[in-house]
């Protein structure tokens, strides 16, 4: 699933090229099941000017003119790309074409992802917003750290927990921890000030660099444009299992914590050091 650093790359892409556009045809529609029905979404969008594309947690937003926004969820597979026109394929969900002749498309093979739309007063109180931690790069380390304070759940679980922080998924949740030297199982509530603060400034530097290589391409991720990220080839432990770390040579191992598989250092990252 695209993390925070993937969304955001999109976001920025589509700002740098959709603003002031308008959505003047919807020329095929095979939504997914979670999407809202075509029947209503577009009457809702056609015929708007885009304002601006933008990101909140793991959520790519459309702003349109009116009020109006389409909230873009990729889930695994989804993709959100604006380019030339071109005929469908077997996996495109949307296609929007421009008054400029340009195509904004959506699609997603799995069918997990969705498109919905929003007044401004629906997006104000849709609940899977409402129920969204802070942002981690607009929020001080220091703060992000408070937020763990007596949490007795395990680190990687707490930063894959949207209510705690946004936008962390297993990809940099693992690589922030390797970073930081805190082992995945460690109980939040017993790692030190000092050393969550240190965590939450290692994740930071982790999502920056992401973005910087245009997010992390394991299999269906593509930027706005259609292109593939980068920073998967800087992996420290990610979905290396087996292989030697990078720093002290041990064998990396693997847990599963919360439910995701979660890889690290058996020696950089000692269990339950607080």
């Amino acid at each position: 699933m695209p993390e925070l650093p993937e969304v955001e790359v999109i976001a920025r892409g589509l700002d740098s090229t959709l603003p002031g556009r308008r959505i003047a045809l919807a020329n095929h529609v095979d939504l997914t099941r979670l999407s809202e029905p075509a029947a209503t979404l577009l009457p809702r969008i056609l015929g708007r000017r885009i304002v601006r594309a933008y990101r909140r947690a793991k959520v790519l937003l459309i702003e349109l003119s009116e009020g109006m926004t389409m909230a873009f969820h990729l889930k695994m597979t989804g993709r959100v790309v604006h380019g030339p026109t071109r005929r469908a394929q077997k996996h495109d969900r949307l296609f929007l074409s421009l008054d400029d002749g340009s195509l904004l498309s959506f699609s997603d093979m799995r069918k997990f992802g969705y498109v919905r739309s929003f007044t401004a007063e629906e997006l104000g109180s849709w609940c899977f917003l409402e129920k969204c931690g802070p942002e981690p790069l607009e929020t001080s380390p220091r703060i992000l750290a408070d937020r763990l304070e007596g949490r007795k759940g395990k680190i990687k679980a707490l930063l894959l927990n949207q209510s705690v922080v946004v936008g962390v998924g297993n990809i940099y949740a693992d690589e922030s921890l390797f970073h930081a030297g805190i082992h995945p199982e460690t109980p939040g509530n017993i790692i030190s000030l000092s050393r969550r603060v240190s965590l939450f400034t290692k994740l930071q530097s982790v999502l920056k660099q992401a973005i910087a290589e245009n997010g992390s391409s394991i299999r269906n991720y593509v930027n706005a444009d259609g292109d593939a990220g980068a920073f998967q080839n800087n992996f420290t432990v990610y979905g290396r299992k087996g292989e030697p770390c990078r720093t002290c040579k041990s064998v990396l191992e693997v847990v599963k914590v919360a439910g995701r598989s979660s890889t690290f250092c058996p020696r950089c990252q000692r269990r339950n050091q607080g």
